[in-house]
This record gives C-alpha cells, sequence and structure tokens, in this order.
C-alpha cells in the first residue's frame, strides 16, 4: 500500500485516473468495433451570460493528451470567457474518451483558482498580494494552487516544493509558533534570531501580534531590526482583530510618526475580495489564503458536439465546431467555427495539439499579463 491516499502520474497518464463508465464505454465500442471521428468541446455555459472566469490548467491538460492521435484547440491560460468553447478536440473518440475525468479535472479546479486570485489582484491591484493558501488543500496539488495564483496575477506564494516544481523561490515571514516557542514576552529575542538564522537576501517581515498590541509590537520590532527590518506583518485572530481597518491605521501612523515610513505593513488572515478593497490604502501587502485554495471549481463539461463530420449534440447542448470571440467592446462571443466570425472579433481557440503535438508554448508570466488586459477589458470584478 502507498504511503499516502495520492492517484500518481501513472494513473492520470494511462487513464486509469477516470470515471469506471468510461473504461466500460471503451469496451462496449470495441466490441462493437466502432470508434467515430468526432469534436469534442469543453464549455461552462452554452452562450455567453457576463459571468466571467479565468482559465487555467491548459498546460496540464496539453500534456495529458500529448501523444493521443487528436487536434486540440483551446484558449490561452489566463483568457477570461464566460460562454461557448475554451477546449475543442478534434479525432477518434477512444483516443481521448478515458481521459475526459483529468481533463476536466486540470481545467476546472485550476480555473476556478485563478478567478479567485484574479478577483483578489483586481481589488488591490497596486499591492504586494501573495498566495498563502496552501496549507488548505492536499499537498499533492499545491503546485497547481500556487500556479492558478500566479495566472491570476498574484505576485508570489509560500509553498516550498511547488516552487521547486514551478521554477519560482517561495516567499513568506514567520509564523506565529516562532514567537511561542521562544514564549511570551520574548518577541525581540525571536525576530532577531530570525534576522541573524535567515539569509541574506530574505526579507525581514517580523509578526507584530502574537502577545500584545499591534502597535507596540511593531515598534518593539522596528527598535530592535532597526533598517533591517522591511515590514511587519499583522495576523490578528478575527476574534481579537476588532476593527482591522483601525488597527493597521494606527501601526502606519505611530512608524510614520517615528520616521519608519520605508517599513511596510502586511496584512493577512482569512483576507478575500471585499477585505482587500477595504485595506488597500492602509496596508501595503496582503497574504490571500482559502479565498484562492479554496475556490469553487469552474463547472466544466466535455461533451460530443459532431460525429463523422455531422452535427451531433445531446439534448440541452449545441451541436456543432464552435469558436469564442473577443470584440474591442469587451463582448465574448460564440459562432460556428465553419462561419464568419463577428466583426473585429478576435478568435480564441488557437492550436494547441496537432496530430498529438503539443504545439503552443507556457509562460504564467505572459499569462498573467493576458489576465489582466482581458480583465481592463471586460470589466471584470468593477
Amino acid at each position: 500500500m502507498p504511503p499516502f491516499d495520492i492517484v500518481g502520474p501513472g494513473a492520470i497518464r494511462d487513464g486509469t485516473a477516470t470515471d469506471a463508465y468510461f473504461l466500460r464505454t471503451e469496451t462496449t465500442l470495441r466490441h462493437a468495433d466502432r470508434n467515430p471521428t468526432v469534436v469534442a468541446e469543453v464549455t461552462a455555459d452554452q452562450f455567453p451570460d457576463g459571468d466571467f472566469e479565468l482559465l487555467a490548467g491548459v498546460k496540464d491538460a496539453a500534456a495529458l493528451l500529448e501523444g493521443r492521435g487528436v487536434d486540440v484547440d483551446a484558449m490561452g491560460e489566463g483568457r477570461l470567457f464566460d460562454g461557448g468553447p475554451v477546449v475543442r478536440i478534434e479525432g477518434p473518440y477512444l483516443e481521448f474518451a478515458r481521459f475526459e475525468t483529468s481533463l476536466l479535472g486540470f481545467l476546472s479546479h485550476a480555473s476556478g483558482m485563478a478567478t479567485a486570485a484574479l478577483e483578489a489582484r483586481r481589488a488591490a491591484p497596486e499591492s504586494t498580494v501573495l498566495s498563502f493558501g496552501a496549507r488548505h488543500v492536499h499537498p499533492a496539488i499545491a503546485a497547481t494552487v500556487e500556479r492558478s495564483a500566479l495566472v491570476g496575477g498574484l505576485d508570489g506564494f509560500s509553498h516550498v516544493a511547488a516552487g521547486e516544481v514551478l521554477g519560482r523561490e517561495a516567499g513568506g515571514t514567520m509564523p506565529h509558533a516562532l514567537l511561542i516557542c521562544f514564549g511570551r514576552g520574548e518577541q525581540v529575542a525571536a525576530w532577531r534570531a530570525f534576522d541573524e538564522a535567515v539569509a541574506p537576501d530574505v526579507p525581514r517581515v517580523a509578526l507584530c501580534d502574537t502577545y500584545s498590541d499591534e502597535v507596540d509590537e511593531a515598534l518593539r520590532a522596528v527598535e530592535a531590526l532597526g533598517d533591517d527590518l522591511d515590514s511587519v506583518r499583522l495576523d490578528t485572530t478575527g476574534s481579537r482583530r476588532g476593527d482591522f481597518r483601525h488597527i493597521l491605521r494606527e501601526v502606519r501612523w505611530e512608524l510614520d510618526a517615528r520616521g519608519h515610513d520605508d517599513v511596510d505593513v502586511f496584512a493577512s488572515g482569512g483576507l478575500g475580495p471585499a477585505q482587500l478593497r477595504e485595506l488597500r490604502d492602509v496596508a501595503d501587502g496582503f497574504g490571500v489564503g482559502s479565498h484562492v485554495s479554496n475556490a469553487e471549481p469552474v463547472d466544466l463539461a466535455l461533451d460530443i458536439v459532431e460525429v463523422d463530420g455531422k452535427p451531433a449534440a445531446k439534448r440541452g447542448k449545441l451541436s456543432g465546431a464552435k469558436q469564442a470571440y473577443r470584440t474591442p467592446d469587451g463582448g465574448h462571443h460564440v459562432g460556428l467555427a465553419d462561419r464568419n466570425g463577428p466583426k473585429d472579433g478576435e478568435a480564441l481557440l488557437e492550436p494547441l495539439i496537432r496530430d498529438g503535438e503539443v504545439v503552443r508554448e507556457f509562460d504564467v508570466d505572459a499569462a498573467a499579463e493576458r489576465a489582466l488586459e482581458d480583465a481592463d477589458v471586460v470589466g471584470f470584478g468593477e
């Protein structure tokens, strides 16, 4: 028995990470000597509805279908969508039937978290916003959480192993556990030990709400570390927080009054877009956790829309291969792929895989830039 309850990469790649009825479908079709060429599309809504979500997980989806005898078109990661297909697959059905479960999982979960990250980013566009939510999910998907946060425009994340997967260095501050291990009244000793122990390039961010008043601890931290102190962090427990905005303003005032306007104030602890909007003028940065990591997955489905060149779909779904378009006014449009799109419309589904070969590069920074540009165009989060 494996030590952890994890479905490994091998099962994902060979397609056994799937629902049982897909394997039985394969058995049935082979028994009947049927394997039609189909077009299948991944959609959330059939028609645009104005409720935009951010696409992520395309890199994993491409890796899943790589080497299969299919052509795949997809929107780019970091593209907002509110209807119509985000991915279109064409090829013999048995080439990809068993991979539907994993395909939707890759796209749905990552897109939900990326959408939530973009909400946070748009709520505090001038602030540093970091992802602190990996502790709320199974560690096997920590890199997915953090990559989705980056696609949504967040500035960094805290998970070390995820950083190794993504080629990014994890960031963060210090936990209350460090202060508690030193004991009540020994905050200064803890801050100084941290300063002496960690690498010089690690920002000196003192957690200033463990035992006493936040203003008192912040002033003691700056006195202890002097010019080495980059920031103070407040992560005050909700039951003790009171008016968090007032507390942050107080800390900022007292630091400034003593000439420490170069020391930033960082806030965390159960924060979402509403809190970021309220606090963005009194804090320099934020840590966002469960709003991103616990975001509801986007409810995506994969449906056959064409069989052997003829439109075909189940009841309630639109038949025929489709294309999605973005117009300069921020409109999102859906039409049949073999028809002309709207005037000045940009076709959003582009080649991802051709004859089983991935034909696209993946750049998280470019995806985040696309997300922010798209958010401006469609008015996301306003």
